[in-house]
């Protein structure tokens, strides 16, 4: 999905911090309204100011649940894989690789960017329907940003049995020695857990691996496996973990409850992020955005599509520098 909003990364000259050890800090998401005011609207939950990335996830919107009309005219993307997981509704993704897929839930969708590609994404049908989904976005590594582009929709990904009715889908990387399909260019795990009510269970986590946890549907109490307390979390929030720890506890009320982790090794490289690209300097982001008004060859032609395709924003009047994590 684009961003309609181009938001700049604000100049930071601090030199960032080490490993930020086990934290529960509850970060709160914004709306933000995409292509005006009656257009649909969508939860951000990353970045943050203080929280650019979480392993290499580096953008997380919810769009939903509402019932809308979805048209996202051709647009393109440099240096990250879109994360498609489908909450409700169907959405019909074309791209410049010749990809005309309907989305829907249960299926992993995945596209990767590489140097560059351009997709649309429209609701099925000619009227407003139910849709609810997470997009996320990774870091691509430096080896593999500049490479070709891919798509990938996998439906048959590894279920996790966490006990007392609990389980995991592993939606990308590892988890508990499960391992999605989906190709993956860094140590990366992103898995849907349902709990039902009255549930207290254990997730593994790795050490060495930074973690967040995002309410889906339900509120979920989240705390160390040693913790003497927990912390409830509340659908539109993101819970930071930090790394350094070998698990988490999460345990439900009186209703079920679905939430998504989202962790990996943290990211090696500082990142400029602004509208749909993922580069590492100004000067990248400058020349993708004048490849793309351009019409250049590197985005291509989204299969179905004539001439319509979004803009570009103007770059800001200030050189995009990278976030960085001030938790």
């Amino acid at each position: 999905m684009t961003r309609f909003d181009a938001e700049s990364a604000p100049v930071d000259e601090d030199p960032g911090i080490g490993s930020p050890g086990p934290r529960r800090t509850l970060l709160e998401a914004r709306d933000v309204p995409l292509g005006g005011v009656r257009a649909m609207s969508v939860s951000r939950f990353l970045p943050q100011r203080d929280l650019p990335l979480v392993g290499a996830w580096c953008f997380l919107d919810r769009f939903g649940p509402q019932r809308t009309k979805m048209r996202v005219e051709p647009h393109p993307h440099i240096g990250l894989q879109t994360v498609t997981w489908p909450l409700a509704g169907e959405v019909h993704h074309r791209d410049t690789l010749g990809s005309d897929v309907v989305i829907e839930r249960g299926a992993l969708n995945i596209m990767t960017s590489g140097a560059g590609i351009a997709h649309s994404e429209y609701s099925v049908g000619d009227e407003p329907i139910p849709l609810d989904a997470l997009q996320l976005w990774v870091a691509l590594p430096e080896e593999r940003r500049h490479g070709s582009a891919a798509f990938e929709q996998h439906d048959d990904l590894p279920v996790i049995d966490l006990g007392g009715g609990a389980d995991a889908t592993v939606v990308v990387g590892s988890l508990a020695g499960a391992v999605s399909p989906a190709t993956m260019h860094t140590p990366i795990v992103g898995a849907e857990i349902r709990l039902p009510a009255g549930a207290a269970v254990e997730v593994p986590l790795d050490p060495a691996w930074e973690y967040a946890i995002v309410p889906v549907f339900g509120s979920v109490r989240v705390g160390g496996v040693d913790d003497a307390d927990a912390d409830a979390v509340d659908p539109g929030a993101l819970l930071y973990l930090g790394d350094g720890r070998d698990g988490i506890r999460l345990s439900t009320g009186d209703a079920e409850t679905t939430v998504f982790l989202l962790g990996g090794e943290p990211f090696g490289d500082e990142i400029v992020m602004w509208w749909n690209f993922v580069g590492r300097s100004h000067d990248e982001i400058e020349v993708a955005r004048d490849d793309w008004e351009a019409a250049s060859d590197r985005f291509g032609h989204v299969v179905g599509h004539g001439d319509e395709r979004i803009p570009a924003p103007p770059l800001p009047h200030v050189r995009l520098t990278p976030r960085r994590r001030r938790l």
